[in-house]
């Protein structure tokens, strides 16, 4: 198996299979090509800490979209699972965004989130910008859920450090505060 991509790297293409408005459909990693990727795996359908993660997404997807970025859920269930479970849950009702199918595991080796002994994911999500190169990573245990809207922040700090070069984006930044700039004249000051 070769070796997770990491942040910098651009990201290979894969093909795989999705749940989306009712269908299935044939997906690539390059569909994402000129949008912000995110790739948000999550341990299976069915569970308890999941839903309440796909739904806080599915609350902030038309924010993701409006910053130029396409959602794509992950795990190791079928297509018919991700069907199935649409059709049962409240909260995943309102996911509009691609539910991508892994049960061969292609995409959570890629990403280096899949637990072998159980044949399931890490909640671990992936940000991948317009030219197909990693950007974020940030993967949690099973137990630890995951927020869209800091999710959110750290997309919008990703894109105005690729659209300002000579900036970077302090902690807890949001769109519209101040940057920094990096030089000598910075250390020890702050």
């Amino acid at each position: 198996m070769p070796d997770a991509v990491t942040i910098g790297q651009k990201v290979s293409d894969h093909t795989f299979a999705a749940y989306h408005k009712g269908e299935e459909k044939k997906m690539k990693l390059s569909d994402l090509k000129g949008k912000w990727g995110i790739l948000f795996f999550y341990p299976k359908d069915f569970t308890f800490v999941c839903p309440t993660e796909l739904e806080d997404m599915a609350n902030h997807y038309e924010a993701f979209k409006k910053e130029g970025a396409e959602v794509v859920s992950v795990s190791t269930d079928t297509v018919q699972v991700h069907k199935a479970w649409h059709d049962a849950s409240p909260a995943i009702k309102k996911i509009q965004f691609p539910m991508a199918a892994d049960p061969t595991h292609h995409l959570s080796h890629l990403f280096g989130v899949h637990i072998e002994e159980e044949g399931v994911t890490l909640r671990g999500t992936f940000v991948i910008d317009p030219d197909q190169v990693l950007q974020l990573i940030e993967i949690n245990p099973d137990g630890v859920g995951r927020n869209a809207k800091e999710l959110l922040r750290k997309v919008q700090a990703a894109k105005f450090v690729r659209e300002h070069g000579d900036q970077v984006c302090p902690a807890g930044w949001e769109p519209g505060d101040k940057t920094l700039k990096p030089g000598l004249d910075l250390v020890g000051k702050i």
